[in-house]
């Protein structure tokens, strides 16, 4: 089961990417809430703290509660009844919910039974192929890419032309120290059965993909949509690619754009660096706040990645392909059934 993720735009532009129509059909952009405490990474791993959206009624109790917000979250759902005064003492590990147990565990049912839903943000998630050798190659996982993702930005744009970010289905909590002090919010991402086109990298569980704004919508509009018809979303989805990476990824210590970076199975070395793929690694680098290439003041408003159907099956491998460099073979495959 999945343990690992990648996030690597900066506050600001993962704010932009996040743009959302409400309830009233108006264009809006998740606020930050305490955004000092987000770093971008390329290896989160759990007990580091990510970006979720949720509703802005969970903070807010008379807001709309189509609106959403911004926050950085601990990874690890830590329950509100834990009575202990170190949250790392939590006696099992709660990273990742089953979506099977999920409404039969306390830890996971209490909050979600109180509407505690939230989305997950990623570039995208990494998986272990056991192999026969003894040892497990690790994968990267993402939604299809359009064209655009690979698109010079030009001043004057209004669609969001980065990386489509991964939104997962997840569940948090707060919870308090015995003793008094301030609050954690923390959270868990829930699991599914692996579709039929990653079953052969993990037969077992993945991660719940929600596939386009409808589905985020719903999940995090948790005072009009309820628990019953929202679990109903909970689901395997189709709609991603992968390629193989290197083990580098494998040590939490390493945070850089190699550990997305494409590799050859069977060859001694990794793939030459080419051209091609150096568009996708530089737009990875520059989209971190700071980079002496791209500041983040010269960036537009975008439009988001969310207000679009969701992408088409077969567009990514021809794009990864001219990313990557890799003639003839896609770096981006789907198994076939």
């Amino acid at each position: 089961m999945c343990g690992r993720t990648a996030c690597s735009l900066g506050a600001d532009n993962l704010r932009r990417a996040c743009a959302y129509r409400d309830a009233r059909g108006r264009h809006r952009q998740p606020d930050w809430v305490q955004p000092d405490t987000y770093r971008p990474s390329y290896n989160k791993g759990p007990q580091s703290r990510g970006p979720v959206l949720l509703s802005r009624r969970h903070l807010q109790h008379d807001a709309d509660s189509s609106e959403r917000v911004l926050m950085d979250m601990r990874w690890g759902l830590v329950p509100s009844w834990f009575k202990k005064d170190d949250p790392s003492k939590m006696p099992f590990s709660t990273s990742n919910c089953r979506s099977d147990t999920m409404l039969k565990k306390s830890s996971y049912k209490d909050p979600l039974i109180k509407g505690k839903r939230c989305v997950v943000l990623a570039d995208g998630f990494y998986e272990w192929q056991q192999q026969q050798s003894g040892g497990k190659q690790p994968y990267f996982i993402y939604f299809p890419q359009s064209k655009d993702a690979m698109t010079e930005l030009k001043e004057g744009d209004e669609e969001w032309r980065g990386w489509r970010l991964l939104t997962m289905a997840g569940i948090f909590d707060c919870w308090q120290p015995p003793a008094g002090g301030e609050i954690l919010y923390t959270y868990t991402i829930i699991t599914v059965d692996a579709s039929k086109d990653v079953s052969f990298i993990h037969h077992r569980q993945v991660r719940t993909i929600l596939d386009g704004d409808e589905a985020v919508s719903k999940w995090l509009d948790f005072a009009e949509v309820p628990t019953q018809e929202a679990v109903k979303l909970i689901q395997p989805t189709e709609n991603i690619v992968f390629h193989p990476v290197s083990t580098f990824v494998n040590s939490i210590r390493n945070n850089s754009p190699e550990c997305l970076t494409p590799i050859k199975l069977g060859a001694k070395k990794e793939v030459k660096v080419t051209p091609s793929s150096k568009v996708m690694l530089g737009w990875l680098k520059n989209s971190q706040e700071g980079s002496p290439q791209k500041k983040e003041n010269d960036v537009p408003k975008w439009k988001s990645q969310f207000i679009h159907s969701p992408s088409p099956k077969k567009t990514s491998a021809d794009i990864l392909q001219q990313w990557l460099g890799k003639e003839g073979e896609p770096a981006a495959k789907k198994r076939k059934a």
